[in-house]
């Protein structure tokens, strides 16, 4: 053994350390202690996980909540990200409390040139379409996953007369607005019925550049897929712990958030792991 790597707070033990060495007569070893990295709103400590996982405030050990490799990777961590993350940290002696999001823009650099983007639609309003260049029956394209790297695949796009939207965009568009249908082409908003579905005039030659609000849809057809969307808080709602602190009294209340959508039908050919993206709601893992 050359060089010993380890946590500061083991530095106390280093007198001892030299005192056997000299004693059996072996060659020093060099010692450099290092920083163990926190993170804000974490537990860390194997005995309050341990509780955690005892009160079924969370499924087990590799919970996508908890800060165990297990737990990061079932949330969607590639290792590739994890490594990364590593090595930009070094062996520093400073004890640091990090953000979460900083490891996460590590894993987006990996998994953004290769997840496929795929439509998901949450609260789902109608929108009928108008227009001589609008399918009367729907008709299915094939696209490209990724616009940035042809390698991921291809996908089916259905496009319909009938079309869904979120109703959270559906909600803030006015009548005789332009908006854009991403993928497809601008509409202009012609009417909101008092159902709270719309009608909408196809206008392919208009200026996407120029329209307030970029929408995500699905054909309203037969083929999407119900999906669950799940999101997660953070298990302590205190960014750091002081030594008088009970962990148990700063719990966040509700930390799994379940939103029910419909997919595009591409979703049905995906396998436990893949991660992809949906545009505009972020990367997800089935």
């Amino acid at each position: 053994v050359t060089h010993a790597l380890r946590t500061i707070e083991y530095r106390d033990r280093n007198a001892q350390y030299d005192w056997m060495l000299n004693a059996l007569d072996l060659r020093k070893v060099h010692i450099w202690d290092f920083a163990r990295v926190n993170f804000v709103r974490t537990l860390l400590s194997k005995r309050k996980l341990q509780w955690m996982v005892d009160k079924n405030l969370v499924s087990n050990w590799d919970d996508p909540r908890f800060p165990t490799v297990r737990g990061v990777r079932r949330r969607g961590m590639t290792v590739e990200g994890l490594k990364n993350f590593v090595l930009s940290q070094g062996p520093s002696r400073n004890v640091i409390n990090l953000e979460w999001n900083l490891i996460w823009a590590f894993n987006k650099k990996v998994i953004d040139p290769i997840a496929p983007r795929l439509t998901a639609v949450v609260n789902p309003v109608k929108v009928h379409l108008v227009g001589d260049e609008v399918p009367q029956s729907p008709k299915t394209e094939i696209k490209p996953k990724h616009k940035k790297n042809p390698d991921v695949g291809e996908k089916k796009v259905i496009y319909s007369c009938d079309v869904v939207i979120d109703k959270e965009d559906a909600d803030v568009l006015e009548e005789n607005e332009e908006v854009t249908l991403m993928d497809w082409g601008n509409v202009v908003v012609t009417k909101k019925n008092a159902d709270g579905s719309l009608v909408a005039k196809l206008h392919l030659e208009g200026d996407f550049k120029k329209t307030k609000h970029k929408l995500t849809w699905l054909a309203d057809t037969k083929d999407s897929v119900p999906v669950d969307l799940v999101d997660f808080d953070h298990l302590i709602n205190k960014d750091k712990l002081e030594e008088d602190d009970s962990f148990e009294d700063f719990l966040t209340p509700e930390t799994e958030f379940h939103t029910d959508a419909i997919a595009d039908l591409n979703v049905k050919d995906l396998k436990v792991g893949d991660i992809i993206q949906f545009e505009r709601k972020g990367y997800y893992r089935l």
